[in-house]
């Protein structure tokens, strides 16, 4: 065969390849997305990592289930991907929209504040992520004519929030605090640049 002829997919696999080389694009412009309408509803630059940090579980958790059902991580697959970091994220705003509340009506303590977010959130997260899965798993298991699309929606969706599920509900509080920390920290950073101008402007005047 002559040098200059060169092989390339056409029609559903050509489609099909398009799509799975945009796939870190769609996924980073949903995190910064998220990111920016986190950032606005919070008035913070710290928080939304906390919440973001969470979504990593997720993602794990979808392509452990996919690897132990031997399935391609498919557009489909993809788009339980997308589901998931809804459905995590909401986890992660319950708790951390909660301890911020604590913190700044009722002056608790960064650790106090999560703890009781902790203990007064669970219920309402186990409910809607175990509603979450009960509504996924007929897809994951489902059979008959299309099962083969719908298995790794299913699939992704119930192996990411298993997993988001026993990670974020211990991470989320420690990496709450960390953070909290940082901004304490850049917070003190710049007291005393602050607090240094009067006292110059004082002996300018003497």
């Amino acid at each position: 065969m002559p040098s200059s002829i060169h092989g390339s997919f056409q029609g559903t696999a050509r489609s099909y390849q398009n799509s799975i080389s945009n796939e870190p694009i769609l996924i980073l412009a949903a995190i910064i997305t998220i990111y920016v309408v986190l950032g606005m509803l919070y008035e913070s630059y710290i928080h939304p990592f906390t919440i973001i940090s969470t979504l990593p579980s997720a993602g794990l958790g979808a392509l452990l289930a996919l690897k132990l059902y031997n399935t391609e991580f498919s557009l489909i697959a993809l788009i339980g991907v997308f589901l998931l970091i809804g459905i995590v994220k909401k986890n992660a705003i319950m708790m951390i929209d909660f301890a911020i509340e604590a913190e700044r009506s009722q002056g608790m303590s960064a650790k106090d504040a999560i703890f009781q977010a902790c203990i007064m959130r669970f219920r309402p997260i186990l409910m809607t992520t175990m509603a979450a899965i009960l509504g996924a798993i007929p897809l994951a298991i489902g059979a008959g004519d299309g099962a083969e699309l719908r298995r790794p929606l299913g699939i992704s969706i119930v192996g990411g929030l298993i997993v988001s599920q026993l990670l974020t509900l211990y991470t989320t509080p420690v990496i709450y605090l960390y953070f909290d920390r940082a901004r304490t920290w850049i917070l003190n950073l710049r007291k005393p640049h602050t607090s240094s101008a009067p006292h110059v402007a004082a002996e300018i005047k003497a």
